[in-house]
């Protein structure tokens, strides 16, 4: 990326001495820490709300979960295609943070009046007491956490192009500093998950959830003060219109352009018309299609493991001593580790790797990404194992310790520190320079297609397993001890196997527009391998 095209937030050319760099790039990195301070251990602890305060059956509240996610990656596109075409990454985002304070704000309302949400029961004792919630009620939950996820979304598009927009790509230098931001993102990132696993979970658990959603809304609002403190520092893309038109308008272009003279408006197909860019953008993106939808079908266990572990979680012996540990907190400890992992990455094993095979970021992105693939085949497999322990465990009058669930929060985590740092690098690097939002939403949308298609993927097994078994589906019911999850880790198993297979067989097929081995290079079209 060169830093032709690109302006201060007043408009004006940038002088490279005081826009961009690392130090534009630590007010994005702080906006991280507060956005996954808040994000994580919300949407790890939803699940608890929904069920425990909400009444929500337990495939009820895991597709509300996965819908979320869902939404809240669909969003990501919308707020891509927003600040590459009108208005700038830097204000799009700041946009977005006002709205998931104004989502948190409409939460913490509804979790602290009684009258917002249904009255307390025992679904264990007493399942039939638990009413679960409707109404109008229910439309305030789903309008609240949809604002969160509109907010949330366009947010998690803005902040790794923004970042990457601050280094220069024809810079060796600042090359290489835009290949570590997206591990120093993931780096912060896990940092803020930690931070939030262990007070927000907290506050949620033992404070209330009012309390819990209201210090959620004052972070989000610190937040966006930092990034907006952050503006006179930003290199800033300018919007170039459309990027759908364009795309679209190559097809028009091809076949209706015509000459009717010097002044009218379709006189010459060429270059200088935006024929060829269109063109182009047109053939990046059907290139990375194929990518986006085998990547969402190889990451569906994240989104159904994050929904259904807490939920087993919540079935098991959830003391250490006399330390009680809630089920969301697991996932501290991989995330711990993935910090260590991720500095490790990029300060040793990328140079070594760099030295040996030539690539800018030591292997391609997308033999990263497939890499991440594989732990999302073996994550639903170990999961399943526990789970039939655990079912066991229960039939013999016992109670699993929570810390078995460890092992795949771990390979969850670790999943998210190969592939979640791969995918958003390699769309946004391979993106041309009017898309690069776009670029990273792709990302993020797959991901909620990921999550879309672990919805239906719970209503399908539901669906055949009622018609073969009576009357309920093997994931319905309130009570975790009466359904077949471990069997339906399985499915779930096997389907993320056929997903790699498919990403598997694009990537080795896939050139990219920049070779990857060299730091500085203008896009060709014929270029390396996958």
């Amino acid at each position: 990326m060169a830093t032709g095209g690109l302006v201060n937030w007043r408009g004006n050319p940038i002088n490279k001495k005081v826009h961009g760099g690392v130090r534009a790039a630590w007010f994005l990195y702080f906006m991280v820490v507060v956005n996954f301070f808040v994000q994580s251990p919300n949407l790890q602890n939803l699940v608890t709300y929904l069920r425990g305060v909400m009444h929500m059956g337990v495939s009820d509240a895991s597709t509300t979960v996965t819908n979320f996610i869902g939404a809240m990656c669909a969003f990501a596109l919308l707020g891509a295609f927003v600040s590459d075409s009108y208005i700038t990454c830097a204000r799009t985002l700041l946009l977005s943070a006002l709205l998931v304070t104004v989502g948190f704000v409409l939460l913490t309302v509804q979790a602290h009046l009684p009258s917002l949400h249904p009255p307390q029961c025992n679904p264990i004792s007493d399942p039939s007491s638990c009413k679960g919630i409707h109404g109008w009620s229910a439309t305030q939950l789903y309008a609240s956490l949809y604002i969160v996820a509109l907010g949330e979304g366009i947010m998690r598009a803005c902040i790794p192009a923004l970042g990457a927009d601050q280094f220069d790509r024809d810079d060796p230098s600042e090359s290489r500093q835009q290949s570590s931001f997206f591990n120093w993102f993931a780096f912060f990132l896990s940092v803020g998950v930690i931070a939030g696993l262990i007070l927000i979970v907290w506050i949620e658990n033992s404070k209330g959830w009012d309390i819990g959603f209201g210090v959620s809304a004052i972070l989000t609002t610190v937040g966006l003060l930092v990034g907006a403190a952050g503006l006179p520092f930003y290199r800033n893309r300018v919007p170039q219109g459309s990027a759908i038109t364009r795309v679209l308008q190559k097809y028009f272009l091809d076949k209706a352009c015509i000459n009717t003279g010097r002044d009218g408006t379709w006189t010459v197909c060429d270059e200088a018309n935006g024929l060829t860019s269109s063109l182009q953008e047109t053939k990046t993106v059907l290139r990375m299609l194929p990518l986006v939808i085998s990547s969402m079908v190889a990451n569906i266990s994240t989104p159904l493991l994050v929904a259904f572990t807490v939920q087993q979680g919540s079935a098991t012996n959830t003391r250490l001593g006399r330390l009680h540990v809630y089920p969301a907190m697991l996932a501290i400890i991989p995330a711990a580790f993935q910090l260590l992992m991720l500095v490790g990455y990029d300060r040793i094993l990328v140079p070594f790797l760099r030295r040996r095979t030539g690539y800018e970021g030591g292997i391609t992105h997308l033999q990263r990404v497939g890499v991440g693939f594989i732990l999302n085949i073996v994550a639903p497999v170990i999961a399943a194992i526990v789970e039939r322990k655990r079912k066991d465990i229960v039939a013999a009058g016992g109670q699993m310790s929570l810390f078995w669930l460890t092992p795949q929060f771990f390979l969850l985590v670790m999943t998210e520190t190969i592939s979640f740092v791969g995918l958003p690098e390699f769309f946004n690097s391979e993106a041309p320079d009017g898309m690069k939002s776009i670029g990273v939403a792709l990302f993020w949308c797959q991901m909620g297609l990921s999550s879309l298609l672990g919805t239906l993927l719970v209503r399908l097994v539901n669906k055949v397993t009622r018609h073969h078994h009576g009357s309920r589906g093997c994931l319905e019911g309130t009570n975790l001890n009466t359904t077949r999850l471990d069997l339906f880790y399985w499915v779930v198993a096997a389907v993320a196997l056929l997903g790699w297979l498919n990403f598997f067989y694009w990537a080795k097929r896939y050139r990219y527009r920049h070779d990857p081995r060299i730091a500085a290079v203008k896009p060709v079209d014929e270029d390396s391998n996958a």
